[in-house]
C-alpha cells in the first residue's frame, strides 16, 4: 500500500514510525503540510519521494493508495473532500469532526465516493484492550453493564489544541472521544446511545474550552457508559479503563503504570509521551507505538482495503462518537440528561432488552450467593410473585 500522509506534527510522525512495523509491505510515498519547510523536513527524515504544500497534488497522485489525515480538527472535512475527489481510500485521526454535523458529512463523502473511511482510534487497538474485547466477547464477564475510561495529562503539545475554533472543544472533543468509543466497544456498537449528562469546567487554563470533564452515557440497553478526562493532570498521561459485567470485571493500567519503573539522575532523553520529568522515578514504555496501538490499527485499516471488508473503526464510528460528544457538551451547558441526536442509526432496533434477573428456581430470583467466614453458604433470595427477600443457608 502506498501511502501520502497528510500532515507533519506530532502525531504524523507517530503513524509514519508505526506504518510498516507489522505488515512490513506499505510504503510512506508523499507528506503534505502547510509549511514547505516541515514537509520537506518531514520527507527528509523518513526518505519520501515527494512532498508539497498543495493537498489536491498529494492527494491526485497515481502512485498514492491511500491517504492518512493527521490534520488540526478544523482542517479534516476540506482533506475528507480532496480523498473524496480522487478516490483515494482515506484513514482519519480522532476525532472525526469538531461536531457530528461535520463528522456526519465526511461520512457521507466517503460512502458516495466508494471508498473506504477508517476513523484512526488507536486506543482502540491496543493489545490490552483487544484481549479484553476478546474476554468479553467469549462471555468471561457476562452482560456489560458499566464501563469507565479514564484519559488525563498536563495538556496536548499544540497550540491550536488550545484554540477553540480551530479544535471544536477542549479536553472533551481532545480526549473524551477516546474514552466515548472504548465504552461503546465494551457495551457493544450495535447498543444505541440514548442519553448523556455530563459536567464539564475550565479550572486551570485561560482558554475558551474545557479542560475538565466528567460524563455518563446512558445506552438503550440499561449499560452506563462513563468518561474522565482531562487536561490539567500533573505526571504524565494517564489511561485506564475498568469494566464490570454481571459475571466478572476487568481493570485496565494502559500506559502510567505498567510495571516498568526506572529512576534517572536526568541525563537522558525522551522517556514516554506526556512525560514531565526526565529525572527521579520514571515509567517508561517498552513499545510506545505499539502499546498505545498504532501498529494493531494500521494493519487492520490496511488488511480491510485489500480485502474490501470494513475495518473495525469507521468513518460511521467516528459520526456516532461525535453525535455523543454533541449532548455531553449540550449537558454541561443545562445541567440536564441530554439525547443523543442520531441520523441514520445503524445499530439494534430492539427496545425492550428484557430482564437478565438469574432465576433460583421457578419461585425465587437469586440475589446473592456467599460463603461466610466459617464456611456456611448464604442465599439472599426475592420471591418471583410477592417480592418478599429472605434469607436461607446452603
Amino acid at each position: 500500500m502506498n501511502i501520502a500522509m497528510l500532515g507533519s506534527g506530532f502525531i504524523a510522525r507517530f503513524y509514519a514510525d508505526s506504518l510498516q512495523a507489522q505488515r512490513a509491505k506499505d510504503s510512506l510515498v508523499s507528506v503534505y503540510s502547510r509549511n514547505i519547510n516541515n514537509a520537506e523536513k518531514f520527507a527528509e527524515d523518513y526518505k519520501l519521494t515527494f512532498y508539497s504544500d498543495d493537498m489536491d497534488t498529494v492527494v491526485s497522485r497515481n502512485d498514492v493508495d491511500a491517504v492518512v489525515i493527521s490534520l488540526p480538527n478544523n482542517l479534516h472535512e476540506a482533506a475528507v473532500a480532496a480523498c473524496a475527489k480522487a478516490k483515494k481510500h482515506v484513514l482519519c485521526t480522532k476525532p472525526l469532526g469538531r461536531n457530528a454535523a461535520e463528522a456526519k458529512r465526511m461520512l457521507d463523502m466517503v460512502e458516495e465516493a466508494g471508498i473506504m473511511g477508517g476513523y484512526l482510534e488507536d486506543l482502540c487497538y491496543t493489545p490490552k484492550f483487544l484481549k479484553s474485547m476478546k474476554s468479553i466477547k467469549d462471555g468471561n464477564i457476562g452482560k456489560v453493564l458499566w464501563a469507565k475510561s479514564r484519559e488525563a495529562h498536563p495538556g496536548p503539545h499544540s497550540d491550536w489544541f488550545w484554540d477553540h475554533e480551530q479544535s471544536g472543544g477542549g479536553a472533551m472533543v481532545d480526549l473524551g472521544c477516546h474514552c466515548v468509543e472504548i465504552a461503546r466497544n465494551y457495551i457493544g456498537k450495535e447498543i444505541r446511545p440514548v442519553e448523556v449528562m455530563c459536567w464539564a469546567a475550565t479550572q486551570v487554563h485561560p482558554i475558551k474550552a474545557e479542560d475538565s470533564a466528567i460524563g455518563l452515557v446512558k445506552y438503550a440497553n440499561g449499560a452506563i457508559g462513563q468518561f474522565e478526562v482531562s487536561w490539567c493532570f500533573r505526571g504524565g498521561m494517564d489511561l485506564r479503563d475498568e469494566v464490570m459485567g454481571t459475571e466478572g470485571t476487568i481493570w485496565l493500567n494502559n500506559f502510567l503504570r505498567t510495571g516498568f519503573e526506572m529512576f534517572s539522575t536526568g541525563k537522558g532523553g525522551y522517556v514516554a509521551e506526556k512525560a514531565e520529568s526526565d529525572s527521579g522515578w520514571l515509567f517508561p514504555v517498552g513499545d510506545e507505538v505499539h502499546e498505545l496501538g498504532y501498529t494493531n490499527m494500521f494493519t487492520d485499516m490496511f488488511n480491510a482495503i485489500e480485502n474490501k471488508t470494513e475495518p473495525l473503526e469507521t468513518f460511521y464510528d467516528g459520526y456516532i462518537v461525535n453525535a455523543i460528544l454533541d449532548a455531553a457538551y449540550l449537558s454541561a451547558k443545562t445541567g440536564k440528561w441530554e439525547s443523543v441526536q442520531i441520523e441514520g442509526w445503524r445499530g439494534d432496533k430492539t427496545e425492550d432488552y428484557g430482564s437478565h434477573f438469574v432465576s433460583y428456581d421457578d419461585n425465587y430470583y437469586l440475589i446473592k450467593k456467599e460463603i461466610l467466614p466459617h464456611g456456611d453458604q448464604k442465599l439472599i433470595l426475592k420471591h418471583k410473585v410477592t417480592g418478599e427477600v429472605v434469607a436461607r443457608g446452603e
